[in-house]
């Protein structure tokens, strides 16, 4: 006897600005059933995702068979999550986590969790389950990108879904925290929850049923779990880059030329607090010109915080001691000096970067460190624009909105504008999130050649021992604001 249907999918086709994303994409989830989507970068998954919660326009048929006839409670756990302050107003920039006057008109934990749970002791359960008990009372805006997520579950969980879409639940997450989502997607689906994620080969649940392989907008193979795992063991996903073909670093056009220095970073017992939480500890830390380090650490340890004492996103990096680029902070050189000889990308930058602009312009922003471009460039500067983004295998991609690309394109295309000015010093934080596999396998060796052969100073920080280019050859680690003996 066949099982029960849930969600039946007809025929979907996605076009976004003119451009076909889905096609022809049909299946069916019967009851108990937990599905998989997995897919190389801009294959079009976080899309479906969206037309499945019916939050973009489509063509085709999405039916879902709930309860007594009915759709179902349908949760949505996004990659960026969008929130709003007791202002009702979401127009924060990237810089705002780190200045502490800002989180007074952020809600907290509490405030928006409360309104979705029949008291406390539910409250406290869900926030228990997903690691986050201890940040109750922490304002929204202060939460790490890892943390985020672990909130969104927890409201997910307090919603009480008959269905749960994961677009990348694990992106940001750390080891212990990848562990925490996979025992809570069992147990969910044990106590009869349906769940749908994006995700990878390297985080899969066990109760993971059905896999569907998307590629080019299209389902090449929907297949059983351990058949799906069979398939990949024989070598049969396709690349997303041709086998074999080889990294040039060669002829990039300079831009910028960099007066030399010993030492990238020095902090001396540097601390960050915000009112009565302390972030950063009495850091004492040394990077000398040419090292290339891990900055390790669990969600809410303190990475992005201490990184953004180097970047200049931080105002708190005034009082404390702090050198760059052998300079003490503080004693002439301005923050856009100190930007132009740094390569930046993080979570919170692509989050908050303005997407009204063309691939193009922000790659270009990257020379003058602007959130888009405002400046008319020279020929030497749109060469090495065009440069960066061959590099990256962005070419077709120059006139292309921003926002009209998958959220792995929109990565490489911030990391092309952090390499775009060549800077002495890349401070990647958790660069390669949602890029596939074959994609973060190239840009890791990118980054090595880069550091290797143009003797870069590399900071850099991932949740992924896989994703560590070999070139790092130290590693700061943080527990709880401090640096780990």
């Amino acid at each position: 006897m066949k099982s029960q249907a849930i969600l039946k999918v007809e025929n979907l086709k996605v076009q976004l600005d003119g451009q076909p994303v889905l096609q022809g994409i049909s299946f069916e989830i019967s009851k108990g059933e937990c599905l998989a989507i997995i897919g190389p970068t801009g294959s079009g998954k976080s899309t479906l995702v969206r037309a499945l919660a019916g939050n973009c326009f489509c063509r085709g048929e999405v039916v879902y068979f709930g309860k007594r006839g009915k759709k179902p409670k349908i949760a949505v756990i996004t990659q960026q999550h969008i929130f709003r302050n007791r202002a009702n107003t979401a127009n924060f920039y990237y810089q705002q986590r780190f200045n502490s006057y800002d989180s007074e008109d952020s809600l907290t934990v509490e405030d928006v969790l409360l309104n979705y749970c029949n008291g406390e002791e539910d409250f406290r359960q869900a926030l228990a389950e997903t690691g986050i008990l201890h940040r109750a009372n922490t304002p929204l805006i202060q939460l790490s990108n890892g943390e985020h997520k672990r909130f969104q579950l927890a409201k997910a969980i307090l919603q009480d879904a008959d269905l749960m879409l994961m677009d990348n639940p694990y992106i940001g997450l750390d080891v212990s925290a990848r562990q925490l989502l996979n025992g809570l997607i069992d147990r969910m689906v044990a106590a009869g929850r349906q769940i749908i994620l994006v995700t990878s080969f390297s985080d899969l649940p066990d109760s993971v049923t059905q896999v569907i392989l998307l590629e080019r907008g299209t389902i090449q193979k929907k297949l059983g779990k351990e058949e799906f795992i069979r398939y990949c063991q024989g070598g049969r996903v396709s690349d997303h880059f041709p086998s074999g073909q080889k990294i040039s670093l060669k002829g990039l056009d300079p831009v910028y030329h960099y007066e030399d220095f010993s030492i990238a970073v020095k902090m001396v017992d540097t601390s960050v607090g915000y009112q009565e939480k302390q972030i950063l500890k009495d850091i004492n830390w040394i990077v000398k010109k040419g090292e290339c380090w891990n900055v390790s650490g669990s969600n809410g340890s303190g990475k992005s915080t201490l990184l953004s004492l180097i970047t200049g996103d931080n105002p708190q990096a005034f009082a404390n001691e702090i050198y760059l680029f052998d300079k003490r902070k503080g004693t002439g050189e301005s923050i856009w000096d100190i930007k132009r000889k740094i390569g930046y990308v993080s979570p919170e930058l692509h989050h908050y970067f303005d997407p009204k602009f063309t691939c193009f312009e922000v790659v270009a922003s990257g020379l003058f460190d602007t959130i888009g471009l405002f400046r008319k460039l020279n020929d030497s500067q749109k060469s090495a624009i065009l440069q960066w983004m061959g590099v990256l295998q962005l070419q077709g991609f120059e006139d292309r909105m921003f926002n009209q690309l998958s959220n792995g394109e929109q990565r490489l295309v911030l990391l092309a504008r952090a390499l775009v000015k060549n800077p002495p010093l890349l401070v990647l934080d958790e660069p390669c999130q949602g890029l596939d596999t074959e994609f973060s396998s190239r840009f890791i060796s990118l980054i090595n050649e880069i550091c290797v052969s143009l003797k870069k100073t590399l900071i850099y920080v991932s949740h992924y021992e896989e994703e560590i280019p070999p070139c790092v050859n130290f590693t700061l680690r943080l527990e709880q604001g401090q640096i780990a003996a």
